[in-house]
């Protein structure tokens, strides 16, 4: 028999599983969350606070699944309970209740219909080495829930971006697997000069074109149908590039394919913004990062994220000289560059 140093060294009558039922329960926590969004309950509470029979009037629910959701959003620091009345945190009423431009309720949207079921199958992805189903394979009625959640989720980045990436006046920009054109939206708003190509696959371009016609800028954005992974598609003509939330998507290799391509097209001087969730060395920080890798395992099958060291390295080899690591918001961040 042998032994190892595996087994724990301290007093057992010290320690306590809290931290496993706080993290295994988690997905009660998120579930409540998705639920109380759904339902309409920090949308309802955006009319004022109110006792559970007012709250039950405005939600449609009954009093006790009124109770039972709006506790559990107490129980997690989204709503405030005085006495008997129920309130919005602060958190809640900018993000969840629909009162600001900073509306987070798409991305819980995204989450609960297309990610949350995934993550059923995490350890089969994990153990294949694949998912069973890419997210391009989704059913056409979730695609604009596909690209609302993501313009949500990566809205504080985008905002951030033109001061991060200080593109030169008057830029000519190819938006590489834009979506539904966010980041070119926050560069056209910068620069009253710029003009930009959201550069996308057949069943997200016309989510991109129906966005970007409802904008201001819609005389200087446009959609062009292509796919990066295909050589003769990627159009000419631009002196900037940005491939946001793009390079998780697919394996170094192809990264580097991809970046030799874009060298091949640009002029001389272009720029590069390649905008993500970069990690540090070791892929454990920031940690909304290393668990977003699990996203990335069970959608697509080369998914995974990368540390900034690791996309430096790409453009070295590839033709492109890196400028900077700049943070945007949250976990996601930029690395740019130029031609070498």
């Amino acid at each position: 028999m042998t032994t190892t140093d595996t087994a724990p060294t301290g007093d057992l009558h010290d320690m306590t599983p809290n931290r496993i039922f706080e993290i295994a329960q988690g997905f009660m926590a998120s579930k409540h969350l998705f639920a109380a969004c759904e339902l309409g309950v920090f949308e309802a509470l955006g009319e004022g606070p109110v006792d559970l029979a007012g709250l039950a009037a405005r939600t449609g629910l009954t009093r006790r699944t009124a109770r039972i959701s709006a506790d559990a959003m107490v129980a997690i620091g989204l709503l405030e309970r005085h006495g008997d009345r129920y309130a919005n945190s602060s958190v809640a009423a900018t993000f969840l209740s629909g009162a600001t431009p900073a509306d987070f309720r798409p991305l819980l949207r995204f989450w609960d219909r297309l990610s949350y079921p995934a993550w059923e199958d995490l350890a089969g992805a994990l153990g294949r080495g694949r998912p069973a189903h890419e997210i391009f394979e989704i059913d056409d009625d979730l695609v604009p829930i596909m690209s609302a959640g993501i313009a949500a989720a990566t809205a504080a980045a985008c905002h951030a971006l033109p001061e991060a990436a200080a593109l030169p006046a008057g830029s000519r920009l190819l938006d590489i697997g834009g979506g539904t054109g966010s980041w070119s939206i926050a560069l056209a708003a910068a620069d009253p000069a710029l003009t930009a190509t959201v550069f996308e696959l057949p069943f997200v371009a016309p989510v991109a074109r129906e966005q970007l016609r409802a904008t201001a800028y819609s005389d200087r954005l446009d959609v062009h149908v292509g796919d990066i992974l295909v050589a003769d598609d990627l159009p000419r003509g631009y002196d900037a590039f940005l491939l946001a939330n793009l390079v998780h998507c697919f394996a170094p290799e192809t990264n580097q394919s991809i970046l030799h391509r874009i060298r091949a097209a640009a002029e001389p001087g272009a720029r590069l913004l390649l905008a993500d969730f970069w990690t540090d060395p070791t892929h454990t920080q920031p940690l909304p990062a290393a668990l977003m890798a699990g996203e990335f395992a069970i959608h697509v099958n080369d998914g995974d994220v990368y540390s900034v060291e690791e996309g430096t390295a790409w453009l070295h080899d590839t033709g492109w000289r890196c400028l900077d690591h700049r943070l945007l918001a949250g976990p996601i961040s930029v690395i740019v560059a130029e031609t070498a």
